[in-house]
């Protein structure tokens, strides 16, 4: 049976992320909000968690999962950055936007594309999701809420309570935070590109 948090939007209280937190390094899985939509994310070196939100989500091996970094030095230590690299995405960060990109060693190979060695990464523009990654000191492994046969992700913490409370440890109820994804940039090489428009400005890589 799942728990469920209320944590507030503007300011999220220390004991619930203590308590959230406390839950993922126990191998938890855990329903959060971003500024894009609500995500489901576990403890980034635990494969049984990943292999539980494969199993909601019913996601085969191809699918890539993002890491929810908090700032740009914990998304060096994962991804391989070049200066311009790092320009672009320190004046888009944080916000809706995910970035796919070279992952270094300090990723394990279970996350990376097996075919193409990049990993996707983000910094939400949310205060609970910040809230949380500051506590966790490293990045929550996270996929969009989005359940089998559906095209949005889901919106309401109350629904997912009634859904998925038997599948997951905790939900958190941050207040709305929308549906649309985040765009992904692909940065791979010196030339990015956009693989999906969605809630972040894709304008600005045309």
């Amino acid at each position: 049976m799942a728990q469920f948090f209320q944590i507030h939007p503007e300011n999220p209280q220390p004991r619930l992320v203590r308590q959230a937190v406390e839950i993922l390094r126990n191998g938890g899985v855990i329903i959060y909000p971003t500024d894009s939509s609500y995500a489901i994310g576990c403890h980034v070196g635990d494969k049984a968690a990943m292999d539980r939100i494969r199993q909601i989500r019913r996601l085969d091996d191809k699918h890539n999962f993002t890491l929810v970094c908090r700032d740009l030095s914990e998304i060096s230590q994962y991804t391989k950055l070049g200066n311009q690299q790092y320009r672009s995405i320190k004046s888009l960060t944080p916000g809706p936007y995910t970035f796919i990109l070279k992952a270094t060693k300090q990723v394990p190979k279970r996350l990376m594309n097996p075919k193409r060695k990049t990993i996707g990464i983000r910094i939400p523009d949310n205060r609970v999701a910040l809230a949380l990654l500051e506590e966790l000191n490293e990045p929550i492994l996270s996929s969009t809420l989005i359940l089998p046969g559906e095209d949005l992700p889901m919106m309401d913490p109350y629904d997912m309570k009634q859904t998925l409370e038997n599948q997951v440890d905790l939900i958190i109820d941050g207040g709305y935070c929308g549906y649309d994804p985040t765009t992904v940039v692909v940065m791979e090489d010196d030339e990015p590109w956009i693989a999906r428009e969605g809630k972040g400005d894709a304008s600005l890589f045309e």
